[in-house]
């Protein structure tokens, strides 16, 4: 475990403020990616495109994230978690008034690209932040609370994009964003501290970023196809190939580069090896959450306008434990909460996929598989991770397990969808495809157990 920064002169009070600093950040992010769903039908109507189009929307936001994380978590290690954070802020109120202004529907996917390329730098950056101001036995509740955003921001988004599209236009769904970023902006620049620049840094490795980016980008388009669907050819299999050649080619460039962009030694040990497995693995069932609703509408005919609300008890499940075992980690040890994570998911896997029919078994199975999700994706990897690395480290190596959490989220769309519509696509197919997830988090419950004990964590 690497010895920790001093972080004995920053008061409780400064904390507070800097934790309402992270955690408000990290929601507005949350919220906007949350709050999307209920406004699709008003862009698609507003910019006069069908369903495919709309869906880039999505889908830009997702690419511009995951092939943005490394570089923002780089640059706040170079020129400080700061400065960077707070740029990522203003980024992101730039893309929202673009797509608030947008005369078309280019200009709103190029505001959601820098929204989404902002947002990959948003999280990783204030987890590092965390790892800077706080104590060891204190980072997992401050990260465990940072996790439980993404719970409430999708418990409150929904409900309150649907209200703003009742009484307003769906423009004000991003215009909040703009005032919520200048308090974010200014409590941020009175209150992050401030890490000491260096005059001389090494050069940015342009090289790895770019082999990293093509490597990510052609990941998510191989695994999503848009565009195979946008331009009518079967384009995937190449853009794998591209995502296969580039690993081994990346791994070359960063150890011979003098200031990589992925430090190859963040891979140098078994605890840090076996986070990132688990950070994909919490991912890709954080991802199965998307299917739900649909099993929802094909066991029950419930209303699809309607089924949103179903999930509101998952949700808080997920916040409460994601926030519970935050606090439980100093106490059982990161081993023994992914532990327990993984055993709560895969059994809520396991009765949806068994008992979907049944109504009290799918509101059973969905309590369980939210308060797994947020126990596995909740702070305890993120902890974990702190405690591996340097204090100049610590924005690029959360920016990996943002990067673990979104390959896993991406998998587990394709993996499930396309083992869902081999069953039939109805009932029996989304069956089929919660065993499999399962079997996926049932695997994870023992890479889990190579993780260290409570000694070693606390």
């Amino acid at each position: 475990m690497i010895a920790d920064t001093n972080v004995g002169s920053i008061d409780t009070t400064t904390r507070r403020r800097i934790m309402t600093v992270l955690f408000v950040g990290v929601f507005m992010a949350a919220l906007d990616s949350a709050i999307i769903a209920p406004a699709i039908p008003a862009l698609r109507e507003a910019f006069g495109v069908d369903n495919s189009q709309v869906g880039l929307v999505t889908i830009v936001f997702g690419l511009f994230t995951l092939s943005s994380t490394a570089l923002m978590a780089n640059l706040s290690d170079r020129y400080g978690h700061k400065q960077i954070y707070l740029m990522n802020i203003v980024l992101f109120a730039i893309g929202s008034l673009l797509i608030v202004i947008a005369p078309n529907f280019l200009t709103v996917l190029i505001g959601r690209a820098i929204q989404g390329a902002s947002t990959g730098g948003i999280t990783p950056t204030a987890g590092a932040v965390i790892g800077d101001v706080f104590p060891p036995e204190e980072r997992g509740k401050m990260l465990g609370l940072i996790g439980a955003t993404f719970g409430m921001a999708f418990l409150i988004g929904p409900p309150v994009a649907s209200l703003i599209l009742t009484v307003l236009s769906w423009q004000w769904i991003f215009l909040l964003n703009l005032p919520v970023a200048v308090v974010i902006f200014w409590l941020g620049l009175r209150n992050l501290p401030k890490a000491p620049h260096s005059e001389k840094l090494p050069p940015f490795d342009y090289i790895g970023m770019l082999v990293l980016a093509t490597m990510l980008s052609s990941l998510t388009l191989a695994i999503n196809r848009v565009l195979d669907t946008e331009l009518g050819l079967t384009l995937w299999p190449w853009l794998f190939g591209i995502a296969f050649v580039s690993l081994p080619l990346l791994i070359w460039i960063e150890s011979r580069s003098s200031s990589p962009i992925v430090p190859l030694r963040l891979f140098g040990t078994r605890q840090l090896i076996v986070t990132y497995i688990l950070c994909s693995g919490a991912g890709f069932g954080m991802g199965s959450v998307v299917f739900i609703t649909s099993v929802a509408v094909a066991a029950f005919n419930t209303p699809a306008a309607q089924v949103g609300f179903w999930l509101i008890p998952m949700v808080i499940c997920s916040s409460a434990a994601s926030m519970i075992y935050g606090r439980m980690i100093n106490r059982l040890g990161a081993r023994m909460v992914m532990f327990q994570g993984f055993i709560i998911l895969t059994a809520g896997m396991l009765i949806l996929g068994l008992g979907a029919s049944n109504f009290w078994l799918y509101m059973l199975a969905t309590l369980l598989i939210g308060a797994g999700v947020g126990t596995v994706v909740g702070g305890t990897l993120r902890t974990v991770v702190l405690e591996e690395v340097q204090a100049h480290e610590r924005g690029i190596a959360q920016g990996l397990v943002n990067m673990g959490i979104a390959v896993g989220n991406l998998l587990v769309v394709a993996v499930l969808g396309a083992i869902a519509d081999s069953g039939g696509g109805g009932l029996q197919g989304l069956s089929l495809a919660y065993l499999v997830a399962a079997g996926v988090s049932g695997v994870m419950i023992v890479i889990s157990l190579a993780l260290r004990g409570r000694a070693a964590t606390a």
